[in-house]
């Protein structure tokens, strides 16, 4: 990219650090993210179908009853797909990599376990949601079973803590981190104004999220930085 007189642009430095973090591995990032998804959703329907111990419905609290249901948030709610995978997105070696994917395959695997051991459902909506865009689909493939806790709000929050600290690290202006964050927030509350979940199951998979984000920053390999030949690489094939 050059200016009018011929002039190549400089990156910035955060602009050169994510945009390589977003080009390494790019390939094995988003097979892998999606072949680990898939892998997912088998043990999260056959726990949700063969339950072995009673299912327990969840409580409604004052947040759920001044959350309405509102059937445009599953567009929303529906975009979880597309963020999580700027967590791994946005590692910056294969060995980062390695160890985001354990750490929140290790969430997903201890969300399963809950699921199993204590079945949860959220309330029946009391009216039929299929004649609204999409629901008959969601209704279809994801029953409101696995409530608690919501592992639709704990990856969100492993992938804001996580997407977040790179952001630091980098760098980046902070309206970026703001829309970060604000995405997680959309998701959180789509999951309450799609009723697939109520606020106990938000909270729980909030602090599930935190329990494996916090440690995740703490144990993982050595953060490598940008070096200046990468940033004048960047530059000349910008």
């Amino acid at each position: 990219m050059s200016d009018p007189a011929g002039h190549p642009y400089a990156l910035s430095p955060w602009t050169a650090e994510i945009g390589l973090r977003m080009r390494k591995l790019f390939w094995l990032k988003l097979i892998g993210t999606t072949a680990i998804t898939c892998l997912f959703f088998v043990g999260y329907f056959h726990v949700l179908r063969n339950p072995v111990h009673p299912v327990a419905v969840m409580p409604l609290t004052a947040l759920d009853r001044w959350v309405g249901f509102q059937p445009e948030a599953l567009y929303v709610y529906l975009t979880l797909w597309l963020y999580i995978g700027f967590g791994p997105g946005l590692q910056r070696s294969f060995r980062e990599l390695n160890v985001y994917g354990l750490w929140l395959g290790a969430m997903c695997v201890t969300g399963l376990g809950l699921f199993y051991l204590w079945p949860t459902a959220v309330p029946p909506l009391g009216f039929d949601a299929s004649g609204f865009p999409g629901f008959a689909m969601l209704q279809g493939v994801d029953a409101a079973g696995n409530a608690c806790p919501s592992l639709h709000v704990a990856t969100a929050m492993f992938t804001v803590i996580r997407v977040d600290h790179v952001f630091r690290e980098a760098g980046t202006p902070r309206v970026l981190r703001l829309l970060n964050l604000l995405w997680f927030v959309a998701i959180a509350w789509s999951t309450l104004a799609v009723k697939q979940h109520v606020a106990l199951d938000a909270l729980a998979g909030a602090l599930l999220g935190i329990a494996f984000a916090l440690p995740s920053l703490r144990w993982r390999p050595a953060p490598q930085r940008l070096s200046s030949n990468a940033t004048r690489t960047s530059e000349k094939t910008s």
